[in-house]
């Protein structure tokens, strides 16, 4: 029988003195853990696990910072044939225990940190629980055999405009991703990969995966700083680095530490899970000139498999999210064109809808397929490029806009470094666009200029009415500009 369980796709052959992982805690410590270590870790734990009185299936939440207890345990999880439910933790106490309701959740690995957020569930402390300091002598390998279908961890999403709905991924299904992707990406046997985005988001925890499976090394940050980023990708000379774009345009902004440190081993630089501008391409493209550097598109409910290169080796476009991957279905549809419509996609990684919320599954699977809410367009090439967000597009005075399309023009200035574009209410156009605007070090800018310059660069209704600076975007949990923010910012300009 093949591979079953996904917490075993990680190869047991690997050299077993690789390191596996490099953790950097925020103090800058960097603790090294083998192959070896970590699947005698994992056995270890998912032995312990399976003595518990639990169904098979049962669902156990991680409460945590980024470390490597949290891998761990994440693996050992699927491996005892429960379900791993990783739990954003900026989240509210409240939600963070709606969670553990919807998840029913019968054990919560937690750190010590977080250990007061959770009040009605069976805690198990995460730094206590793995032993970390003896893991001891070796254990037989516990290894559930588990059903394509049946689920393998539960992703929830961020909730920003309500609260998060649980996305249920089976081990069938992410199997498939990670050999999918193992084929479809750069091999990285014996390289270093950064990351350092939060491991209850898709993009960390399948970047480990990935990057465990190919026999590469993570290194992994548990905390995200720009500079602490930066740091780490020269010190540990990283040959793979991945971030979604506000890190990135943290990073960006760190001009006096990017004269000091080289970077030139990095070869594969990867933007994902939220646009891209081509503003922040290029500035990538100056930081890591040695680089490959790509902009990737998945979302929880379908994964990170949808796109890939040209079969035919066209260059990818700057922007472009990829080209579609021979193994999966697109559509765009109820677009203006042919070419341009809502991304719909089917393929094995799809979710089969939201845990206990059938009203809202029946609102985005159908057949298979699911409704990603993303327009895109698609090129004469078959490239295809993310436009803007369904639930975000507005009509300001009958014109459609979307967010993401002034966005990209205002980054263009180079005197901004990163602009967020939102609607509010407006009694003569109906909606309106805002505009907040962070600026590059060196300018000084005023609301006018900015203004003046997507009059001169956009059709007029895009241009931003009102127009405020800050000195840093707001982060959500995921490490994406947090829009709920922006928006309560916002209210004031409403007229």
């Amino acid at each position: 029988m093949g591979l079953t369980n996904l917490g075993e796709v990680i190869d047991r052959a690997t050299p077993p003195q690789t390191p596996w992982l490099i953790e950097v805690t925020s103090s800058g410590v960097a603790n090294t853990f083998t192959f070896e270590w970590m699947q005698r870790a994992v056995d270890r734990l998912a032995s312990t696990l399976a003595q518990r009185p639990l169904k098979k299936g049962a669902c156990i939440g991680l409460l945590a910072q980024n470390s490597c207890q949290y891998l761990v345990a994440y693996l050992a999880i699927m491996r005892a044939g429960f379900v791993a439910v990783p739990i954003n933790f900026k989240l509210t106490a409240e939600t963070i225990q709606y969670i553990i309701s919807d998840a029913e959740m019968s054990l919560v690995f937690v750190d010590e940190q977080r250990r007061s957020l959770v009040t009605h569930a069976a805690v198990l402390p995460l730094e206590t629980a793995l032993e970390m300091q003896q893991p001891g002598d070796s254990v037989a390998s516990v290894s559930v055999v588990m059903q394509p279908e049946d689920t393998a961890t539960i992703l929830y999403t961020s909730g920003s405009t309500g609260r998060p709905k649980g996305v249920p991924l089976t081990h069938g299904g992410y199997i498939w991703v990670i050999q999918t992707l193992l084929r479809v990406s750069p091999p990285f046997k014996n390289k270093r990969a950064l990351v350092a985005a939060p491991l209850y988001h898709m993009n960390a925890v399948i970047q480990c995966l990935l990057t465990s499976a190919m026999g590469g090394t993570n290194v992994m940050l548990c905390q995200f700083s720009a500079k602490e980023y930066l740091l780490a990708a020269a010190r540990f000379k990283c040959e793979m680095l991945t971030a979604v774009p506000t890190m990135f345009a943290l990073a960006a902004r760190e001009t006096a530490l990017l004269k000091t440190i080289d970077l030139s081993h990095v070869k594969t630089v990867k933007s994902g899970s939220a646009p891209v501008t081509e503003t922040l391409m290029d500035r990538l493209a100056e930081m890591f000139p040695a680089a490959s550097i790509t902009n990737w598109w998945g979302t929880t409910e379908s994964g990170p498999v949808a796109f890939g290169a040209h079969p035919e080796g066209v260059a990818r476009p700057k922007l472009a999210v990829g080209y579609p991957l021979s193994e999966v279905e697109l559509e765009l549809r109820d677009g203006v064109a042919p070419d341009q419509g809502v991304l719909w996609i089917r393929s094995r990684a799809i979710t089969s809808g939201y845990l206990n919320l059938p009203e809202e599954t029946a609102k985005r699977f159908a057949e298979g397929w699911y409704n990603t809410g993303d327009v895109m367009r698609k090129d004469a090439q078959g490239f295809y490029y993310f436009v803007g967000r369904v639930d975000d597009m507005f009509v300001c005075g009958g014109e459609n806009i979307y967010p993401g399309e002034v966005e990209k023009m205002l980054e263009t200035h180079p005197g901004v470094s990163q602009a967020a574009v939102l609607s509010v209410a407006d009694e003569i156009k109906g909606q309106i666009p805002v505009a907040f605007v962070v600026q590059r070090a060196g300018f000084s800018l005023d609301a006018e200029a900015v203004k003046q310059f997507a009059l001169t660069h956009a059709p007029a209704y895009q241009h931003p009415r009102f127009i405020e600076f800050l000195d840093e975007m707001p982060l959500a949990g995921t490490n994406k500009i947090d829009r709920h923010v922006l928006r309560q910012r916002a209210i004031k300009f409403k007229r």
